[in-house]
């Protein structure tokens, strides 16, 4: 179990969305201190944390803020991107390298700099932000479930890997949630502040995959009761869904 009380924790993406409401949430938990990865830090307006410069698919950005945030015990990959287009049939067939570039590789390259750091203050614990899309094939957001699928992966790999150094790896499966992300969706979207509050429950409970919110568990419970059936649930809602494609 990971105390959230008097740590020092980096989130990317963390200068709006899922990651704002993380981080605030760790000031109120009485974080000592919380570094808001942000790629333009000049239009980050993030009160009580230190912004930092980070683009998570850059490796020497990566490698600088290792460096910087050597005092780090908790490590939230939050950092996104959804390029809302199709996977197979799509006029932009270099969004889904894009996703995968950010969503896994960017995870991966935040985690393999990190891990040394974690590992010298005491093992720690790494949060990967997910989402249902991750554990459930969603045809509608192909690149982008694809590329969480991966980190989703990564999460056991990492648990796996870096137990000896005593560091906690948290995965959370979100569902639909107000941010700049999802504006395109419709229906009930999540608070992120409720997000984030169930989210940082888990990690200070040592839980190792928690869904945050009522349509990720659903979902996953859908898909694990019927799996083929929820798959053509998920393809037919591709066909209403705005989504790029030729023509």
């Amino acid at each position: 179990m990971t105390q959230l009380q008097g740590c020092v924790a980096l989130v990317t993406g963390g200068n709006r969305g899922v990651g704002r409401a993380i981080v605030d949430e760790l000031l109120a938990r009485g974080a000592a201190k919380v570094y808001a990865g942000a790629r333009t830090p000049a239009e980050a307006d993030v009160p009580g944390a230190e912004v930092v410069q980070l683009d998570i698919t850059d490796p020497a950005e990566v490698a600088a803020a290792a460096e910087h945030c050597h005092d780090v015990n908790v490590l939230v990959n939050n950092a996104g991107y959804h390029a809302n287009t199709r996977l197979v049939v799509t006029p932009d067939p270099d969004a889904a390298r894009r996703e995968m570039e950010v969503n896994y590789f960017g995870t991966l390259e935040m985690t393999r700099a990190f891990a040394p750091v974690l590992g010298r203050n005491g093992g720690g614990a790494i949060v990967n932000v997910l989402s249902v899309a991750a554990v459930v094939p969603a045809a509608f957001m192909g690149g982008y479930s694809t590329s969480k699928a991966a980190t989703w992966f990564l999460s056991a790999i990492t648990r796996a890997e870096l137990a000896e150094q005593g560091t906690q790896v948290t995965s959370l499966v979100l569902g639909s949630v107000d941010t700049r992300m999802a504006a395109h969706v419709e229906g009930k979207k999540e608070d992120p502040r409720d997000i984030a509050r169930a989210g940082l429950d888990a990690v200070e409970a040592g839980v190792q995959t928690f869904a945050t919110d009522k349509m990720a568990v659903d979902s996953m419970a859908a898909h694990q009761a019927d799996p083929e059936g929820f798959e053509r649930l998920l393809g037919r809602l591709l066909h209403v869904t705005n989504l790029r494609a030729p023509g």
